[in-house]
């Protein structure tokens, strides 16, 4: 392990496939003073994630990391508290009020759509940082009624650098306290800050309309928050800032691996122009479209298992144990990795090409549904999954109706595996108009 330190911290990716190819299904890494198995098989998804939940938390570094910024929401809590969290929030995801959504999504994209319409035709944008902007506003919109376009971009850096630095925390076995005036600490507090701000404001703003009888038209999840008991502010701001980061960064990176991958693909996106052009015939997308742009859908679910966001999902066992007969003690750490599971032969033959057909309704039951797992398994499953899925397949849909976006010749895109897979330096593409 001593040896392979530094390609684990250049290129974990390349490390775990290499790994799991070289000695099967499950490995240990032989850590000094910590039990650390990776587990690649179908099974032990199933195993870990789902049957075995119970006897597995996530009391690990990532999810310890993770709470510097989020604090104890819904994405780092377990047990009583995890429960009530999400049988609070799980009616705001529920899939018979996501066409309320549809219209904040809309919104978000008009704007981005409008940014792009002022540009030259041929104009370099960076996709990355276009996708986090219209993402953060769909999330502001949709989840809080609240109207985030004019410190998205701020946001977005701040979300951006704190994972940024609690990835780095999380990668070197000597991180400073957080109390010393190092200059990551120090960007972490700012960015803290900043996130704070934009919660202290949206409470306040719904504290005071209510005090006037004012409010959403239609019930939202922040009022949900907020009329909770037993939530105080200190758990209503983690909510809230789990909801922010979780709920806009993995779907932007989503967006932005699927522009990448369509790119580099004309073909498929031939397809799917033909089919974007045939169903919306130049209007908006709404919420009757989404089933019959089942090809657009399949794009995105293809580009999730390439490039799901969520690379890595860890857990500590609580009891003695096993994961397919390798003995896991108690207080080891157990992890999957999303990204080298999709990226298997074994379960999705000629892994590493862009094939959406994979998904397509009449290519049968390739294989079980632990071997697909971008947003997780078992009860921790997301819980904005078909909302994510959706508006997705909204903004791909909206923007591939208006816009080509061309890979810029000569172009090298590197994986910065942080807290979500996301183009290194982000993704600069070309712009070229379809439509007024």
């Amino acid at each position: 392990m001593l040896r392979a330190l530094p390609r684990i911290r250049k290129d974990p990716l390349t490390f775990l496939s290499e790994s799991a190819a070289t000695y099967g299904d499950v490995v240990e890494f032989p850590i000094p003073g910590q039990r650390v198995f990776f587990a690649n098989h179908p099974d032990a998804v199933k195993q870990v994630l789902q049957t075995e939940h119970r006897t597995h938390d996530r009391a690990t570094v990532q999810y310890q990391s993770l709470a510097l910024v989020t604090g104890n929401g819904l994405l780092t809590s377990d047990g009583e508290l995890w429960r009530k969290e999400r049988r609070l929030m799980q009616p705001a995801f529920h899939r018979a009020v996501l066409d309320q959504f549809v219209e904040h999504i809309d919104i978000a994209v008009d704007r981005l759509l409008a940014s792009w319409a002022r540009k030259r035709d041929g104009e370099i944008v960076d996709v990355d940082q276009a996708m986090m902007r219209t993402a953060l506003e769909a999330v502001g919109r949709s989840l809080f009624s609240h109207d985030l376009s004019g410190e998205a971009g701020e946001l977005v850096q701040a979300v951006l650098k704190a994972l940024d630095v609690v990835v780095s925390r999380a990668r070197s076995p000597l991180a400073p306290p957080l109390n010393w005036p190092t200059l990551g600490n120090i960007a972490l507090r700012n960015s803290l800050r900043t996130l704070d701000h934009t919660v202290d404001v949206m409470v306040g703003a719904r504290r005071e309309a209510q005090r006037r009888g004012a409010g959403p038209e239609t019930p939202d999840l922040l009022g949900m928050l907020m009329a909770s008991e037993g939530f105080d502010d200190r758990q209503l701001r983690d909510e809230i800032v789990t909801l922010i980061v979780a709920g806009h960064e993995t779907v932007a990176t989503s967006l932005t691996w699927t522009w990448y991958l369509l790119g580099q693909n004309r073909e498929v996106r031939d397809t799917l122009l033909a089919e974007v052009d045939s169903v919306l015939q130049g209007q908006r997308p709404t919420f009757e479209h989404l089933s019959q742009l089942p090809y657009t859908r399949q794009v995105v679910d293809e580009a999730l298992r390439l490039y799901p966001p969520a690379w890595v999902i860890s857990r500590r066992a609580l009891v003695d144990g096993d994961v397919m007969g390798v003995e896991v003690p108690a207080g080891s750490y157990v992890f999957v990795s999303p990204y080298v599971l999709h990226r298997t032969e074994e379960y999705w033959p000629d892994a590493t090409r862009f094939d959406p057909a994979r998904f397509a309704s009449d290519a049968g039951e390739q294989t079980s549904r632990f071997t697909y797992i971008p947003f997780g398994a078992g009860p921790n499953l997301c819980i904005g999954r078909d909302l994510a899925l959706m508006e997705a397949v909204l903004v791909v849909a909206a923007v591939a109706s208006k816009c080509n976006l061309d890979p810029v010749i000569g172009q090298q895109v590197s994986l910065d595996p942080l807290v979500t897979i996301r183009p290194h330096g982000g993704l600069p593409m070309v712009l070229k108009k379809r439509f007024p």
